[in-house]
């Protein structure tokens, strides 16, 4: 019988227009999930739904579906060319219907505010002028209030602009009666909160500043709300605009040509100036230079790149001419990637912000139907129509759901933006919850305490020989090999000795090192029995010096030239300058660290000493598929662990571990294993990363509060007839904005701090 497969889901992204508050993001939600195979998260601070579908879905339906609900979905547009305007350029644009309407509202509801308020300005028929400008204050400026409100009433639904809509026009509508009819006024009337100000002229009570102080407030708060939001996704436009516009490829021929960055394939090479960034991640094959990775990285020193060396795409070449072969190319390129990580993390939800959009889902008709019963008790007892439509409007308008919406959105834009910026990238929202758990760090010992390449640590030399002349000799000898305790050697007496000398008659002897005349010298290089195949003794201090390099775990390497032994140099994997600064910041936040190497037992124990690990603490000899049984062990001892590394051999073990966290020096296998990338090869990057995380998810948690408590003290207090509509509306706009600018706070996070 043959096998059958199951094709994989389908997944689109689509841009989302009309909501207005986070129960509009839960009608949607709802709404799609109810299609078959179809499973959907939308965001109403990012406005876009994230959907996975079965194959015999349709985009167009998903889309009918949207729109059928009473908003406007579309697929994003693909990245603009190089040469066209910025997502940045466009945001006036969206933000200038909004900002007129919010003018007008303004300057003709003060007016409107200040009259009723205050009675010394009240004059004859003051009443009219009232009504005069706040009639287009409730019906202009308060129109895409009133049209989503129609909207979702035909779709038989009701959101925040339903509670406003109602709220205004009962306001508006009930002034208009008592001014032309002159019934809205009650003698005699001792209702004991009743808060509004008695008329001079005894006309009555009118709502008009209520109805247009309100308009005002609302459209104030979603002005800010949604400048907000631009400021809390700009780290991530920024990040996508990084990349070059142009780029000047090579012909073969050596032809220069310019052409937009988007017309650039693998294999092409391409020519980058002083000054000019880099187009795209590739391989420099002719020049030398300083790369400036800051943008990307967070690092601030530039980096010395020469022939051999891979570049990343968006870094700013600060030194010379270099010739780049493009390896990596349009979303491929690791601006690309990490650009997709961070909207990934954007667009989903932590397990508290689904609590709050079922909320939200439901909160809107429940404030409307005690917007009612408010309106039937206070009528029930006697207290007037009044005092009743007072506190029932005020129900109407305190009850926003849109702070709910946006507490956990908002802050996880600014967090995972700010951490873009420092090279740090968050995979989703469900990557916080778990930091502030974590409290043990496993970190692999190669490329991640340490720099994953052979380094010349010392060089100890005999009576009358020189560092320099011992290096010099050493390293022109070893530049003609290609073992990688050879290649340290050479780079390290380049680096202190300058340029070296060709040697000659060059050989090598299998197993024990290397052997030529360099500069008229007969130079040996490698192991003690290499030299004792020469007849030569190493002298007992250079033999105490060798003695003490082994022990510590490094590698010695013996010197001898014209017959007698010289020098002995210390190779090693040498530690990151910065590791011992990273532990101390990981026992700072509470983290116990584990160091988990393959290396023997020695050479662990020191480098664990040298960076300030417990010697308990380290575990050594490990193959790389049992390290995934030193993490299960670990847990299984009740510990959550997070896991730091680079290689192929970690993946599995960073996910196994609660918290992975990949190296973005290391391999792509690590990288997509890991829930938090560090795009820096930096491990105090870790120390931040989680601090970062822990912020973010504590600002979701203080939204939240805020949110909440917000709504369960306000609406009693409506109810009860204590506040006034207009100040029931300045307070719901106030709420909306002070979550997202407590979700902004995160952008001055500061690494290290």
């Amino acid at each position: 019988m043959p096998a059958h497969t199951v094709a994989p889901p389908d997944r689109v992204e689509l841009a989302i227009g009309g909501m207005t508050c986070a129960s509009c993001a839960a009608r949607i939600e709802k709404k799609l999930n109810r299609m078959d195979g179809v499973e959907a998260t939308v965001n109403y601070a990012t406005e876009k739904a994230k959907v996975t579908f079965d194959t015999g879905v349709a985009v167009a339906d998903l889309i009918a579906t949207v729109e059928a609900t009473g908003y406007t979905a579309h697929e994003p547009a693909p990245p603009a060319a190089a040469d066209a305007p910025t997502d940045t350029a466009d945001a006036p644009d969206e933000l200038r219907p909004l900002r007129e309407r919010l003018v007008t509202a303004t300057v003709l509801a003060l007016p409107v505010v200040l009259m009723a308020m205050i009675p010394a300005l009240q004059f004859e028929y003051w009443q009219w002028l009232s009504l005069t400008l706040a009639a287009p204050v409730v019906t202009y400026a308060a129109w895409p209030f009133h049209k989503a409100a129609v909207t979702n009433a035909r779709h038989g639904a009701a959101t925040m602009d339903t509670l406003i809509s109602v709220g205004t026009s009962a306001a508006f509508l009930w002034s208009l009666w008592a001014l032309f009819f002159g019934t809205a006024g009650e003698p005699g009337m001792t209702h004991p909160f009743e808060l509004t100000i008695a008329r001079s002229d005894g006309a009555g009570n009118i709502y008009l500043e209520a109805a247009a102080g309100v308009t005002a407030f609302i459209l104030a708060g979603r002005y800010f709300e949604a400048r907000s939001k631009r400021k809390a996704g700009a780290a991530l436009r920024a990040l996508l605009e990084l990349g070059a516009k142009d780029v000047t490829v090579l012909d073969p021929g050596g032809r220069e040509r310019t052409v937009p960055v988007g017309e650039l394939t693998v294999g092409d090479r391409f020519l980058v100036r002083p000054g000019e960034k880099i187009a795209t991640d590739g391989t420099v094959v002719e020049g030398s230079s300083a790369v400036d990775a800051s943008m990307l990285t967070g690092e601030s020193v530039p980096v010395e790149v020469a022939t051999g060396d891979t570049v990343t795409g968006a870094t700013l070449n600060a030194g010379g001419r270099l010739v780049v072969e493009a390896t990596r190319v349009g979303a491929d390129t690791q601006l690309a990637r990490m650009a997709a990580l961070v909207e990934d993390a954007q667009n989903g939800k932590a397990a508290a912000q689904r609590l709050a959009d079922r909320i939200s889902a439901v909160f809107v008709p429940v404030v409307i139907a005690l917007a009612v019963a408010t309106l039937g008790f206070w009528l029930g007892n006697g207290a007037g129509w009044t005092a009743a439509f007072t506190a029932a409007v005020a129900v109407l308008i305190i009850a926003c759901p849109c702070a709910l919406g946006l507490a956990t959105p908002t802050a996880l834009m600014v967090g995972t933006g700010r951490g873009a910026q420092l090279g740090i990238l968050i995979k989703g929202p469900e990557v916080l919850e778990t930091t502030h758990r974590v409290d043990t760090i496993v970190l692999d010992k190669t490329g991640t305490v340490t720099t994953g390449r052979m380094t010349l640590l010392a060089t100890h030399t005999a009576d009358g020989v020189t560092e320099a002349e011992a290096l010099r000799l050493a390293g022109a000898l070893e530049h003609a090999s290609e073992h990688p305790v050879a290649r340290a050697v050479a780079a390290g007496a380049t680096e202190q000795t300058g340029p070296l000398p060709t040697p000659e008659d060059f050989a090598g002897v299998a197993g024990l090192g290397v052997q030529g005349v360099v500069e008229g010298h007969a130079v040996l290089v490698g192991r003690e029995q290499l030299l004792a195949d020469w007849e030569i003794r190493l002298p007992d201090g250079l033999r105490n010096k060798k003695a003490e390099a082994e022990a510590a775990g490094r590698t010695a390497v013996a010197v001898a030239w014209d017959g007698e032994a010289r020098a002995v140099l210390e190779i090693a994997d040498a530690v990151k300058d910065t590791s011992a600064d990273a532990i101390r910041r990981f026992r700072e936040l509470g983290l116990r660290a584990v160091l988990l190497t393959g290396d023997n037992e020695v050479v662990a124990r020191a480098v664990a000493a040298e960076v300030g690990i417990a010697p308990q603490d380290v575990v050594a000899e490990v193959l790389p598929q049992d390290k995934v049984d030193v993490v299960k062990r670990l847990q299984d001892e009740g510990r959550s662990v997070a896991m730091v590394g680079d290689g192929v051999n970690d993946a599995a073990a960073l996910a196994q571990a609660d918290l992975g966290l990949a190296m973005g020096t290391g391999t792509d296998a690590a990288i997509e294993a890991g829930d938090l990338t560090l795009v820096r090869g930096d491990l105090r990057a870790a120390a931040d990363a989680i601090r970062l995380s822990r912020r973010t998810l504590g600002t979701i948690r203080s939204n939240l509060f805020w949110a909440f408590a917000y709504n369960v003290a306000a609406l009693p207090l409506a109810a009860a007839g204590l506040l006034n509509p207009m100040i029931a509306g300045a307070a719901m706009a106030f709420s909306s904005v002070f979550v997202v600018a407590n979700s902004l706070r995160l952008r001055r996070f500061k690494p290290g701090a």
